[in-house]
């Protein structure tokens, strides 16, 4: 597993972005200079770049036309956030558009998405006695495979990736299931979590908070 590289010619962005990706388990280098950027790219390789499109001396768009014949997949994350910007991002080959500011747990969710369609997604969770192995989609506990349904375990990735971090319910349920204002959201993710608390034997550690929603605790 190579790692992943920000580019942002904002240093207390670039900070931030890798502070996220370094708590969600990923090895990653930040960069604020587009130049050392082409420099580092040319001298080793990274399973993923996340690129500003604003930077002086080059930027973005040239920067990703460097990039795209290594087969290096890149996410634009800037400011401008206009459909027509949005657009030309996409058409330029960027495997993703994020725009700031951006939520740290969108930010995971997409970079993991762009590495799963990548083949480059490497991360392991390990949870108590379970190990969560992404690449695979498979969870362990020793030598016993545990199986989820596809939205418990997207459910399960969420809680991994905010771990001691209280979410609330409305966000819970449209970042899995994509929709809102749905009458029975509560019953459904209700159901879901109780079903990942007896399967993963989660109990009290993946906890109610009150008013709020649900929080996976740290170890």
């Amino acid at each position: 597993m190579h790692p992943i590289l920000v580019v942002d010619d904002e240093q207390a962005i670039a900070m931030l972005i890798r502070r996220i990706l370094t708590d969600a388990g990923y090895r990653c280098e930040a960069v604020t200079d587009s130049i050392k950027a082409a420099d580092l790219l040319e001298k080793k390789q990274y399973d993923l770049v996340l690129l500003d499109i604003m930077m002086p001396q080059i930027d973005g768009y040239d920067l990703l036309n460097y990039i795209r014949p290594t087969g290096t997949p890149c996410i634009f994350i800037t400011a401008k956030a206009a459909v027509e910007d949005r657009v030309r991002g996409l058409h330029s080959g960027a495997d993703d558009y994020i725009v700031k500011p951006f939520a740290p747990a969108e930010l995971v969710a997409r970079v993991e998405s762009v590495l799963r369609r990548a083949g480059r997604s490497m991360v392991v969770y390990h949870l108590w006695d379970l190990t969560v192995d992404t690449a695979a989609c498979r969870i362990q506990r020793g030598d016993e495979e545990i199986r989820l349904t596809p939205k418990e375990y997207e459910l399960l990735l969420l809680f991994l990736r905010n771990r001691g971090r209280a979410l609330y319910r409305d966000y819970l349920y449209e970042t899995v299931w994509g929709e809102d204002d749905i009458a029975d959201s509560t019953r459904t993710l209700d159901t879901h979590v109780t079903r990942l608390r007896r399967k993963l034997h989660l109990g009290d550690r993946l906890r109610t908070v009150r008013n709020v929603g649900y929080m996976l605790e740290k170890e």
